[in-house]
């Protein structure tokens, strides 16, 4: 059995995203020498790696225990290309897989990545938005090196660290009704014109899950990128909306919006920072990690 560094990246490649063709370009290899490649892969194993669908591939349990070991290969080889620039260039090079859920990208990540960057010149970060839930597995199975993920969406068997605090708060139009409260359940306001983040954006997934155990699927007028262009829509009227408190304080500032706590347990949730062993990291992530963990 032999494989190479190129199938261990396509194949790691293909899992991520779920198709052979979208893995193949993500890899810089075209189709057909992707195909061939698998094939090879599984011709040499004598048995197959991935189950072909409709809606993409899967990998089977041989798959999966190919994409464990290639990413701790793929990881411990990061390793060594960090070290050896080091002493090649004269100063750290790397690349560093960072995930992160919605709030901490849009509201804390910024800040607390620019000045680390401008001080790391020869350090590149691959930022990915995933839903806390997605990002504990995620590192867990080698797909990144540090995740930022709400702590309540759980990350068992993994180190983690404090990083900030978020809360979810209703922004409304400062003459709406539901203005007047100091509190508000998630549940009063879903039979609310709604404006939401765009679909699959990790906020948009975890406020549909809770509305969805309500029995009642959140239908939003509008979709939207911008967490500004959200309170833009819910200034003039379009409908309300559910945004982190840091982003709604700075737009209510510019615009005449009213925020409400809402009074939903996990509304309040303690953003960590998760990575598989602190020691297993590449030394440029494990200095972002302490970097961003105040260490």
């Amino acid at each position: 059995m032999h494989f190479d560094l190129t199938d261990l990246r396509l194949f790691a490649a293909i899992l991520d995203a779920g198709s052979l063709t979208a893995g193949a370009a993500a890899a810089g290899l075209a189709l057909a020498s992707a195909s061939t490649r698998v094939k090879g892969m599984e011709a040499s194993l004598g048995a197959p790696l991935l189950e072909r669908g409709r809606r993409g591939v899967r990998p089977t349990p041989a798959g999966l225990a190919l994409a464990h070991h290639a990413r701790l290969v793929l990881a411990q080889m990061e390793h060594l290309r960090g070290d050896l620039r080091d002493h090649a260039r004269g100063g750290p090079r790397g690349h560093i897989r960072l995930l992160s859920n919605t709030a901490a990208i849009e509201e804390h990540l910024p800040e607390a990545l620019a000045p680390w960057l401008a001080q790391n010149p020869g350090i590149d970060v691959s930022l990915e938005e995933r839903p806390s839930h997605d990002v504990a597995p995620a590192i867990a199975q080698g797909q990144a090196d540090i995740g930022i993920l709400a702590d309540l969406a759980g990350a068992e068997g993994l180190e983690t660290w404090p990083f900030r605090t978020d809360r979810l708060v209703l922004v409304l139009p400062r003459a709406h009704p539901l203005a007047r409260h100091r509190r508000i359940a998630f549940a009063a306001i879903l039979d609310q014109p709604v404006v939401g983040l765009a679909e699959g954006s990790a906020l948009a997934d975890h406020l549909a899950a809770h509305a969805a155990r309500l029995g009642q699927p959140l239908r939003p007028r509008i979709r939207l990128r911008s967490l500004d262009a959200i309170c833009h829509m819910v200034e003039a009227g379009v409908g309300l909306a559910v945004l982190p408190e840091r982003a709604a304080q700075r737009c209510r500032r510019r615009m005449a919006i009213a925020t409400v706590p809402l009074a939903d347990t996990w509304a309040t949730r303690h953003l960590v920072i998760a990575a598989r062993r602190l020691d297993a990291l590449p030394p440029h992530a494990r200095r972002l990690l302490e970097h961003l963990a105040g260490r």
